[in-house]
């Protein structure tokens, strides 16, 4: 029997990729930072990357066949390279961010990017100090358990103001991907070795424009919030106001720049070497629904 150590496995990727593994016959330990409970074949470890103090009773595994990484990539990465455990694979998720914010107006970005950068080199040259092969994911716009940091987002501001509001001319290009297909990624490339030292960009199945995807969203709602789309002047007084009064969080002056910039990503590599087929973007309102 196959072993796992699963990190950020209650999370929104963590927990259909641990339906998976469970499925298919794999032994599970899974670190969460609130208690869980116990199943057949699944056992929680309570605590974090930052912070890695365990619930007592909780046993780490010396050795396990694969350790996937869900949560922030240079928490696992720190972790890793001191890690007192034995794995041949490592499947760890990144970001897209790696690139789209490494040019960032905002500083805070352009420290993820290089956040994320430098976690990417540390895991695989950790596994390459072990003899163990590391596969990087990197998802875009992740959409589909109601805890993401966009659409989520977005459908929480439209409930509470029954609108939603954006600026003229946002248009750029965005392929938002489903949490289950993330799942299913880190699953496949478990068993290719084509993936071993790669990494690759995880897009969704679908290009639409930023604009259409935020409808989109609106629509499936009850009932739907309007989107109105003003001048970007009076799209800046607004969303000054919203600031003040803490209700625009992560959403800055880059956030509101990249709605007029295509983010696209090459699907082909990931394709071509584990058969990723991302569903295209059809959002229905039990996806934004914050998970327990």
């Amino acid at each position: 029997m196959r072993t796992a150590l699963v990190f950020g496995g209650s999370g929104q990727i963590g927990r259909p990729l641990l339906d998976k593994l469970h499925d298919d016959g794999w032994r599970l330990y899974a670190l969460s930072r609130q208690p869980q409970v116990d199943a057949p074949g699944l056992h929680w470890l309570q605590g974090s990357l930052e912070a890695p103090d365990l619930r007592p009773g909780s046993v780490v595994p010396r050795a396990v066949d694969a350790i996937f990484s869900c949560g922030p990539l240079d928490h696992f990465a720190r972790w890793y390279a001191n890690a007192p455990i034995s794995t041949a694979r490592v499947i760890a998720f990144g970001s897209t961010s790696v690139e789209v914010k490494r040019g960032s107006a905002d500083a805070d970005e352009r420290d993820l990017a290089i956040r994320l950068r430098e976690g990417e080199r540390a895991v695989f040259e950790t596994a390459a100090a072990h003899n163990a092969a590391a596969t990087i994911l990197r998802p875009t716009l992740v959409y589909g358990a109601g805890s993401d940091r966009t659409l989520s987002r977005i459908v929480e501001i439209a409930r509470r103001w029954h609108r939603f509001v954006l600026p003229r001319g946002a248009n750029g290009l965005r392929q938002p991907v489903h949490v289950h297909d993330l799942a299913t990624a880190a699953f496949a490339v478990t068993a290719t070795d084509a993936t071993h030292g790669r990494a690759y960009a995880l897009p969704g199945g679908e290009i639409l424009a930023y604009r259409d995807m935020v409808a989109r969203v609106l629509g499936v709602l009850k009932p739907p919030p309007r989107l109105s789309e003003v001048p970007s002047p009076v799209f800046n007084l607004l969303l000054a106001a919203a600031h003040a009064t803490g209700h625009a969080e992560g959403f800055g002056e880059a956030a509101v720049k990249r709605m007029r910039s295509n983010l696209v990503f090459d699907i082909t590599p990931a394709a071509r070497d584990f058969g990723y087929a991302p569903r295209r973007f059809v959002p229905t309102a039990d996806m934004f629904a914050p998970s327990e």
